[in-house]
């Protein structure tokens, strides 16, 4: 029995997932302390457990099964999507939920788990060459689909999600520099345009010199060079053409200080918050903006700001310190593992864990755009932690089956 524990069980994904579960039970509990919320911290005290269940369930899986399921399971999902649309309940703007014995299902969520398994299981076929055009097209579609299905809810932040997964798989499962280059240059400069000329300059200037040392083709990279402009130079043109109110609203999404009192106010009282804590903290359930509930719902998106006041920059860092090591014992296991599929699956965890963690942490201090993402294992919700937790068991069976080929 203790071989077969050593050799199967990876304390090292287990610890920090227990740990920050942990941190996120104890987070809830102070963020609904005092705001008449209780109910929030006994769902995901239920979320919780199950998802420790789940856990563990999905590390015991047959590996081969997993892989015979991946369609299938991507297909399933996908309905789920075309039928929320439909048939879903509206939360805070967004057609994304299904409302289940008095509990909201999020089908984006568990789409992210199948959308990584078909996208491995397709990469991981031997005559997938992602330099061809069809191959490629098929790879993007199977993010793409999803993507679009997402945004029409509407639900902007979950689509970023699946982006930021899609850039780190197809970087893990070899393309080329040239290509990584086409699929971020255009974006980066249209993020870079929203935030001024300077910035979107630089990354023009950027891009020329990386085309220029990758020493593509030439008709190639000039194409690549001209989209990425024209992509920029579109933003600032239909940025002119908008009506003031719509003007106003991406600059506030942008810079929160330019509506204080309105769409900025989260994020200015989660910085103040944060920076409150100083050193060590204010203790647990003593923080001042988090039992005076500045923050509305700060149990979901902004859990982050409660356990950086109570526990000042020591609790800020443990959590960092925490998603960081479950995020290189990720990597670790990627690169150990036989089957490129099982490679592709650990490395499509740790984009998802990697992208929520920037976007949501960069959103709380006030250095990203609000977009309502959640943070892993902390945030109140049980679609997301339960994703999280399917998540954290596809580490442990891929790890446990590290030697299939």
């Amino acid at each position: 029995m203790d071989t077969w524990f050593k050799d199967n069980v990876d304390l090292k994904t287990i610890a920090p997932t227990l740990l920050l579960l942990a941190i996120g039970v104890a987070s809830v509990y102070s963020a609904t302390y005092d705001a008449g919320a209780s109910m929030y911290f006994n769902r995901q005290l239920i979320w919780t457990g199950i998802g420790i269940l789940l856990m563990l369930i999905i590390m015991v899986i047959p590996f081969r099964t997993l892989q015979l399921l991946s369609y299938p399971l991507y297909g399933f999902s996908i309905l789920l999507l075309i039928v929320v649309l439909i048939a879903g309940k509206m939360v805070a703007g967004s057609k994304s939920w299904f409302g289940v014995a008095g509990f909201g299902l999020q089908p984006s969520e568990i789409v992210k788990v199948t959308t990584i398994l078909a996208l491995a299981s397709y990469l991981s076929e031997r005559y997938v060459n992602l330099n061809r055009f069809k191959h490629l097209s098929i790879t993007l579609g199977f993010v793409l689909l999803p993507v679009l299905l997402i945004v029409l809810q509407p639900d902007v932040g979950t689509a970023i999600i699946y982006l930021g997964m899609l850039v780190i798989i197809l970087y893990w499962a070899g393309a080329s520099n040239f290509l990584m280059m086409t699929m971020i240059a255009p974006f980066a400069a249209v993020i870079a345009t929203l935030f001024g000329t300077t910035p979107f300059l630089i990354v023009i200037a950027v891009t020329f010199v990386t085309l220029f040392l990758l020493r593509q083709n030439r008709l190639a990279a000039a194409m690549v060079f001209s989209l990425t402009v024209l992509m920029g130079v579109s933003v600032q043109y239909i940025f002119g053409k908008l009506a003031p109110h719509q003007q106003k609203r991406i600059v506030t999404f942008l810079n929160p200080d330019a509506d204080p009192l309105g769409a900025g106010y989260n994020v200015i009282q989660s910085k103040i918050a944060i920076g409150s804590g100083g050193l060590f903290g204010k203790g647990f359930l003593q923080g001042s903006q988090t039992q005076l509930n500045f923050i509305p719902a700060q149990w979901t998106d902004f859990i982050y700001c409660v356990p950086s006041e109570e526990f000042g920059f020591m609790g800020a860092f443990a959590i960092l310190l925490f998603l960081t090591l479950f995020l290189i014992r990720g990597v670790q296991i990627a690169s150990m593992v036989k089957s490129r599929y099982a490679s592709l699956v650990a490395i499509g965890v740790v984009a998802a864990f990697a992208t929520h963690t920037i976007i949501n942490i960069g959103m709380s201090m006030g250095i990203m755009p609000v977009v309502g993402v959640p943070l892993p294992f902390l945030s109140y919700g049980g679609s997301n932690l339960l994703t999280n937790m399917i998540m954290a068991g596809l580490l442990l069976n891929m790890y446990a089956n590290r030697k299939e080929y």
